[in-house]
């Protein structure tokens, strides 16, 4: 079992209070000064520890509550072969995830494990429908040390997320067992996110492991621009501070507590130029094969952090990027889903009590499903998938073939946004079109049958983990020139380096060209709802989710709407829609994604 921190002397139950202020641990004493390897002891002639001590640090990210194996090819990897080739490798699972984590354990004195954030939110129905409970319990079967917040830690406010942290029922929907919730068992980690009154940090802001004479720091932060990727009501209070700037804070701080080795939890990332998880992002040179948020980041933090984990863009890599005094530094991701874990060896030098960069040794490793499952998470996913089965197992839907979430442009996105016309025409005959953000399609839906319930059958709970925000669906009055601009929106400002491309309802459709930069990718002549050019002057009539109807995903003209009227939540639009449109004799068919015209 991975060691406790100097604060948390076993694994007994452990709380964390919201709007904590910076956490206090034990003032540190001098490290012990390493002597030759083999001294021993004069008094009681024991060999003294070497200077050297490899620590294990294994992480992973972005869990989004994937208890069961994710399906499709949220569930698989690809590797790269001797020969250039590639292949695909089925992956995931919390059964299997802790086996390996296990397993990875056995030999090594000194492990410990780390997430960088997301563990919950946009969870699929056996943890969404309970408030991300099981996975938390999960959690702490895994015997996770610590997390960094991620962005969905914020999906139902920062109550919920410290109720997830301390334990108790749920405020409304109270206890799902005979035993009360009783919270995570590690430490989640928010050092920028402050409480707006008090200007403090609502959660620890960093957590010192220690084993014997080593110890290591952890500062955890989210991406800075989590306001807009979240819904307004669930960060509501908060600021979120720029992470570069609170790391080096914190990095301070622990120097003076005589805490020289710091890892960073970050919950902001990159994107490799390759996809398989086991691709060298460092040919030709160090960082040379990664872009992205966390190359400036990881450029500008102190040289006192030896190892950044990140995440949020669900990708896979284990880079060197140079710090400021230009020395390589490891920067991790594990993608997501639970499909990989990383595993780092952090020699710590009890001469300096800091890591030896040089040593650092980092890489990912796939969660098979060739392993034996973990008995205690079989029996933990029986237990919530028992008390899930009356909602998740009911049939809402028909469909002929994998409607699939790939793709600028993707069949579900656009099913989606089909369901949200379609009951927006239900609350207002005037509704002309709806749009639909990238993100909060969170799968596709696959024809072959999960359980029992028959091919092509799309059930509760598998729309559930398409749709598991709970947004409501929103209709708002834009002018034809608004909405041109939010288009506009999806590919310049904010989303000009990384484009956030609507899904449209049938009807709408663009010319997207990718040669161009910024709006001009939009062009705007090409612009047709059902066949008839945009009238600036005109009023349309739009649905959107709620998220998108604050402006979110840095859609901010989807802000500016006027003569709101808010519907019901998503899902069960899109469960109205299959329903009316599908039957086990005439399914529905996959959109045929062809809306957005794409110049590459």
């Amino acid at each position: 079992m991975p060691a406790t921190s100097q604060s948390y002397p076993s694994r007994r139950r452990r709380t964390y209070g919201l709007l904590a202020a910076a956490a206090g641990l034990a003032t540190a004493g001098a490290l012990v000064a390493a002597l030759p390897a083999g001294a021993h002891d004069a008094k009681h002639g024991k060999p003294l520890p070497s200077r050297y001590q490899d620590v294990q640090l294994l992480s992973f990210n972005d869990l989004h509550g994937n208890l069961e194996p994710p399906s499709g090819s949220s569930g698989r990897v690809t590797e790269i072969q001797a020969d250039g080739t590639t292949k695909t490798i089925d992956a995931g699972g919390v059964e299997y995830l802790a086996t390996h984590l296990r397993q990875a354990r056995e030999g090594n004195k000194y492990s410990i494990t780390a997430a960088g954030g997301d563990m919950v939110g946009a969870s699929p129905l056996i943890s969404g429908l309970f408030h991300d409970e099981p996975t938390i319990e999960a959690l702490n079967k895994l015997d996770l040390d610590v997390t960094s917040v991620g962005n969905h830690e914020f999906d139902e406010g920062a109550k919920e997320l410290a109720r997830l942290q301390n334990g108790g029922c749920h405020p409304t929907d109270g206890c799902y067992t005979d035993e009360k919730f009783g919270g995570a068992d590690f430490p989640y980690l928010a050092a920028n996110v402050l409480d707006e009154k008090t200007g403090k940090p609502i959660l620890k802001p960093y957590w010192v492991w220690k084993k014997k004479d080593v110890r290591i720091g952890f500062i955890g932060v989210t991406l800075e621009d989590t306001p807009g990727v979240v819904s307004a009501e669930g960060v509501k209070g908060l600021k979120f501070k720029d992470e570069v700037e609170t790391i080096n804070k914190y990095a301070k701080v622990l120097q003076r507590q005589g805490v020289k080795s710091i890892v960073a939890l970050i919950h902001e990332g990159g994107l490799p130029a390759s996809t398989s998880y086991n691709y060298d992002c460092d040919s030709p040179g160090a960082g040379d094969g990664i872009s992205g948020p966390i190359v400036d980041i990881a450029k500008n933090i102190t040289p006192q952090v030896d190892a950044l984990v990140t995440g949020h863009t669900h990708a896979a890599y284990a880079c060197t990027i140079n710090d400021p005094s230009g020395k390589p530094r490891t920067v991790t991701s594990a993608a997501s889903f639970g499909r990989l874990y990383t595993d780092t060896t952090l020699t710590y030098d009890r001469f300096t009590g800091d890591i030896a960069r040089t040593a650092v040794k980092s890489a990912n490793h796939v969660v098979t499903r060739t392993v034996p499952k973990a008995p205690d998470m079989t029996e933990l996913i029986s237990k919530w998938n028992t008390l899930a089965a009356p909602i998740g197992n009911r049939a809402i839907g028909y469909i002929s073939a994998d409607i699939a979430n790939a793709g600028t442009e993707s069949p579900m996105g656009d099913l989606i946004a089909d369901a949200q016309l379609a009951y927006g025409k239900e609350l207002d005959p005037e509704t002309d079109l709806a749009l639909m953000n990238p993100g909060g399609v969170r799968a596709g839906l696959t024809y072959a049958a999960k359980g029992g319930e028959g091919d092509g059958v799309v059930t509760y709970a598998e729309g559930f983990t398409v749709q598991p925000f709970s947004n409501t669906v929103n209709l708002q009055d834009f002018t034809g020139a608004q909405l041109v601009q939010v288009l506009k929106d999806q590919v310049s400002g904010s989303n000009a380096a990384s484009p956030k491309i609507l899904q449209p309802s049938a009807g709408l459709t663009y010319t997207l060209d990718l040669t161009k930069t910024g709006a001009d990718r939009i062009v705007t002549d090409s612009i047709r709802l059902n066949g008839a050019a945009i009238d600036p002057a005109a009023t349309y009539r739009v649905a959107t989710n709620s998220f998108l109807a604050g402006g979110g995903d840095g859609i901010t003209t989807l802000g500016q709407g006027t003569n709101d009227l808010v519907g019901t939540d998503d899902l069960a639009a899109l469960e109205k829609y299959l329903t009316a449109n599908s039957s086990a004799t005439s399914p529905i068919a996959p959109p045929a994604a062809n809306r957005i015209t794409i110049v590459k």
